[in-house]
């Protein structure tokens, strides 16, 4: 090999040394920067907040990690029935041998899933129709005010009962019945936020110079409804999956999903259910995880209301 390619093969890798070093630091940097506003954003919630994120998280990890960590399948037989908490069935079997720690571990994807979606739909209909509705004004603020008002005053539970069963035990039904009694909150909330916004000055000089409704929708509304509306979906969350777990439990769920609900539904239908030790597995532990969830989504929502208006920490 001559001089001149040991020279440029000494190049190269110097070259290629030099940019795994730069890439190396740039990562090591960025994942820095990361850990830095993550912890500045936790630091701003409250004790209870801080433990609400806590469980929360420990949740989400069981729900996605749920293939590998539940060890059994939450659907077949896998053990004797109705044994207590032991190894290999940490939390104990059902009356048919399915292990309760799979059926805990798959059911936090269902109450998930359904609390997640109903907040997402609920929120952007409620939020479209709370922006048409204050900003329009007129007799379509009018419309849609009363029924606003007709759907506050339908009792939420009995009317779900009887659409979940007309419509069928299944999760996209349970999910737009649910929505169907949640977008109300969000849309009084955003329509109050949007008439006190559009009375501002600069909103009004933008309007003077010509400003068309979606360009005052996305530069001047949309930041200042996000975080009220974001809030409001953590809170639709937490009452989707109560309502959620009510349906399950009264029989009306989705009897292939196993979520949380459906679990307390099979325990409590269990004749003698009271008279035994059983409860204190098989009616304990789905009861102790949706409470969880339930608390920790109630604390977030409450620390991310108090950050999001700081006015909220003065009082």
């Amino acid at each position: 090999m001559s001089r001149h390619s040991i020279q440029l093969l000494d190049a190269k890798q110097k070259i290629t040394q030099f940019t795994f070093h730069e890439v190396y630091q740039k990562f090591i940097s960025l994942g820095h920067k990361i850990w830095v506003k993550i912890a500045c954003f936790f630091n701003k919630f409250s004790i209870p907040g801080k433990a609400g994120l806590i469980g929360l998280s420990l949740i989400f990890l069981i729900a996605l990690l749920a293939p590998w960590i539940a060890g059994h399948s939450p659907r077949v037989s896998s053990g004797p029935p109705l044994i207590p908490p032991a190894w290999p069935h940490i939390l104990g079997t059902d009356e048919l041998g399915v292990d309760l720690w799979a059926q805990i571990c798959y059911g936090a994807r269902v109450s998930l899933l359904v609390g997640i979606s109903t907040a997402l739909l609920a929120g952007l209909v409620g939020g479209a129709v709370g922006i048409i509705s204050g900003y329009i004004g007129g007799w379509v603020d009018k419309i849609i005010m009363r029924l606003v008002d007709i759907m506050i005053v339908l009792p939420d539970l009995p009317v779900m009962i009887v659409l979940a069963a007309f419509f069928g035990p299944s999760l996209v039904n349970i999910i737009l019945v649910l929505a169907l009694f949640s977008w109300v909150s969000p849309a009084r909330i955003v329509r109050s936020q949007v008439l006190m916004l559009k009375e501002q000055n600069y909103i009004k000089a933008a309007e003077i110079y010509g400003a068309s409704p979606w360009y005052l929708l996305w530069k001047h509304f949309l930041p200042e409804l996000l975080p009220i509306l974001v809030v409001n979906m953590i809170r639709l969350t937490g009452r989707a999956i109560v309502a959620e777990a009510s349906l399950s439990f009264l029989g009306l769920g989705d009897p292939t999903s196993r979520s949380w609900g459906l679990i307390i539904h099979h325990a409590t239908s269990f004749k003698g259910i009271y008279y035994t030790d059983f409860w204190k597995w098989w009616l304990f532990y789905p009861w102790l995880f949706l409470m969880l969830m339930v608390v920790s989504l109630a604390f977030i929502s409450r620390d991310l209301e108090r950050i999001a208006d700081p006015r909220l920490g003065k009082k």
